[in-house]
């Protein structure tokens, strides 16, 4: 049975938290996969990716163009705060129908794209600082077909980078993080860039 986007987005939130739970303020100028991103400038651009699909849930407009400071104070536990308000958000009866966001895709699918950053960008995170990342393979059979789908429109808009290629061996995560231009392999002492945005701004 197919599971909703709140339940979804509820397991991959398990995942990520213990990776920005995990990251130390010493880390925060470190190099991302995300190549114009560093870790504190990722985690404000992942922070603002949740706040505004909480309002994308609710059918209310959203601006992607500023990205404010999130980072300060006891921003570990804000990170918690605001992705369980995302659970919620699209929890709520009747969410997924309809559209939402100003190009007025089905709301699905729009869960989708936040389902899709939230776990993509916890792998460059963790990844960024050591931390252990493997998305729930529920959210990675929704989450790998959707993003591979929305692919060439995102490279059009500049979201994801060109594929990066792959071994046949490759799992289906490291096909996802390649379909986003991402080199699964990719480590702090690596320059090789991956995507930015990761499929928000396009909402």
């Amino acid at each position: 049975m197919t599971q909703t986007i709140g339940e979804l987005l509820e397991t991959a939130a398990d995942r990520a938290l213990p990776v920005v739970r995990g990251i130390d303020d010493g880390q925060l100028g470190g190099p991302t996969p995300c190549a114009e991103y560093d870790v504190r400038a990722l985690l404000n651009h992942l922070f603002l990716v949740v706040v505004n699909f909480q309002a994308l849930a609710a059918r209310e407009d959203v601006d992607f163009g500023q990205e404010p400071e999130f980072v300060t104070g006891d921003w570990r536990g804000r990170f918690g705060d605001e992705t369980a308000r995302l659970v919620a958000a699209w929890s709520v009866p009747g969410v997924e129908e309809g559209t939402t966001g100003r190009m007025g895709l089905p709301a699905r699918t729009v869960g989708l794209m936040v389902l899709g950053d939230l776990t993509v960008h916890a792998w460059d995170l963790a990844r960024a600082t050591g931390g252990d990342f493997v998305p729930e393979r529920s959210v990675l059979d929704e989450v790998g077909p959707g993003l591979a789908a929305m692919a060439p429109q995102a490279r059009e808009m500049r979201m994801f980078g060109e594929p990066f290629p792959v071994p046949e061996s490759a799992t289906a995560f490291e096909r996802l993080l390649a379909v986003t231009g991402r080199d699964p392999g990719w480590t702090p002492g690596r320059t090789a860039g991956g995507s930015g945005a990761g499929g928000a701004s396009g909402s």
